[in-house]
C-alpha cells in the first residue's frame, strides 16, 4: 500500500503503517551516522541534553557525499543501520519514532521498535543520487566537525522509503523470503 506522511511520525501514525507499505514523507528528518550516534551517547552519558530533540522525529542514517554547484545535497543513500544497533534502542525509549536506512535490525532494536510503537524504514540502497531530489534543504545543525557524519536537518517532500519493520515487529528481512520462496513454488 502507498501512503503519504506528513512529519513529524506520530504514534498514532506510526501504529498504523504496516511492513511492505511504500511510504513518502514529507517535512524534517535528521541524518546521523556512526560517529554522531557515539557523540549522542556520550552526551546521553554525561547528563547532557541532545542537540536534537528525538520526540516524533525520524533519524536517516546517511552521509552525504559534497552537492555539486547548485543543489541542496549531493548523492544521499542509505548506510547500513545495523552499525547504529547498539546506540538505538537508548534513542526509541527518548522518543525517536523511526529510523532510515538498509539492512536488518538486532533484536534489541526490534525490541526497543515494539516497546516503543516506531517504524524502521528502508531505502533503496545504490539509489543515493535518485533520492537526493526528494530533499528541498539540507543544514548542519550539530557536530560539524565529524563533515559527511554532522547531524543535518534536512527538509523532504515525498521522500520514498519502504516500511521494513513495523511497530508490531513485523520485519521485512524475515517474512519477505518465506513469501518469496512460496511464490516461486506455484
Amino acid at each position: 500500500m502507498e501512503k503519504y506522511i506528513q512529519l513529524p511520525l506520530t504514534k498514532e501514525t506510526a501504529a498504523s503503517l504496516k511492513a511492505g507499505d511504500y511510504v513518502y514523507l514529507t517535512g524534517t528528518i535528521y541524518t546521523a551516522r556512526d560517529a554522531a550516534h557515539k557523540r549522542m551517547q556520550e552526551a546521553l552519558d554525561a547528563g547532557e541534553p541532545l542537540p536534537v530533540s528525538l520526540h516524533e522525529n525520524v533519524i536517516y542514517y546517511m552521509g552525504p557525499s559534497p552537492a555539486r554547484e547548485g543543489q541542496v545535497i549531493g548523492s544521499a543513500g542509505p548506510t547500513t543501520a545495523s552499525r547504529m544497533d547498539k546506540y538505538t534502542p537508548a534513542l526509541l525509549d527518548l522518543g525517536l519514532a523511526g529510523m532510515i536506512g538498509k539492512g536488518k535490525r538486532s533484536r534489541a532494536v526490534k525490541e526497543a521498535v515494539i516497546r516503543n510503537g516506531a517504524v524502521y524504514f528502508a531505502a533503496v540502497g545504490g539509489a543515493g543520487a535518485l533520492l537526493s531530489q526528494s530533499i528541498r534543504s539540507a543544514e548542519v545543525i550539530a557536530y560539524e566537525d565529524l563533515g559527511t557524519e554532522a547531524i543535518r536537518k534536512l527538509t523532504v517532500e515525498h521522500f520514498p522509503v519502504i516500511v521494513c519493520m513495523d511497530s508490531e515487529g513485523t520485519d521485512l528481512y524475515e517474512t519477505a523470503p518465506d513469501r518469496y520462496k512460496v511464490e516461486q513454488e506455484t
